[in-house]
């Protein structure tokens, strides 16, 4: 049993951490929306326009569109939302092999390719700062439920928010907090994956 006036001062301490933890992500937040703000007006997203008529300007998000299109998410992701969408840019499908994107592409794989692109969107409005806040809350984690069903983890890796997949694949948001008539846009440098496609 730990005596009393040792629980205080590990309780203290406990607090001291969080806290000082808290004062680090507040920091990195600040740094980050500055980061992500200079690249986000690079972008040239109109804020009043929907995520799809957004992406469908978007010369860094072709292979995006074309999957969202094939797998019939032009719809929903021009309605009301709001939709969190971690868009990877052409370069991360480049990395993701443009043979499984061609597969994907493919008609009767279109099941595994709603999966895949579902799995890139949170329902709600989560900005940078929000899944920092949620990450501070959890000491450092943050797990979102994504629409396909899976999860992913938000970590820190420096002043980069780093999602993690249930196969412990990564993807670093490069560009965040593009925001859309029903929701925002964050930019990720690869393609993650849920469970199972």
């Amino acid at each position: 049993m730990v005596p009393a006036q040792n629980a205080n001062t590990i309780s203290k301490m406990k607090k001291r951490v969080a806290s000082t933890f808290g004062i680090l992500l507040s920091v990195f937040s600040l740094q980050a929306q500055m980061q992500f703000t200079a690249s986000t007006f690079e972008e040239g997203m109109d804020p009043q326009k929907s995520i799809i008529k957004n992406t469908e300007s978007s010369d860094k998000h072709t292979k995006l569109l074309a999957a969202m299109r094939a797998a019939d998410l032009e719809e929903i992701l021009g309605a009301e939302g709001p939709f969190t969408v971690f868009a990877p840019s052409d370069k991360a499908f480049e990395n993701f092999s443009k043979e499984n994107l061609e597969v994907l592409l493919k008609p009767e794989n279109k099941k595994k390719l709603k999966a895949l692109m579902t799995y890139h969107i949170i329902a709600g409005d989560f900005s940078a700062s929000k899944i920092l806040r949620a990450m501070c809350r959890g000491e450092g984690t943050a797990t979102f439920t994504t629409v396909q069903g899976d999860a992913i983890t938000a970590t820190m890796q420096g002043i980069d928010i780093v999602l993690t997949d249930n196969l412990g694949n990564t993807a670093k948001i490069v560009s965040a907090d593009s925001i859309q008539s029903n929701g925002v846009i964050h930019e990720i440098d690869a393609v993650i994956r849920p469970t199972k496609l």
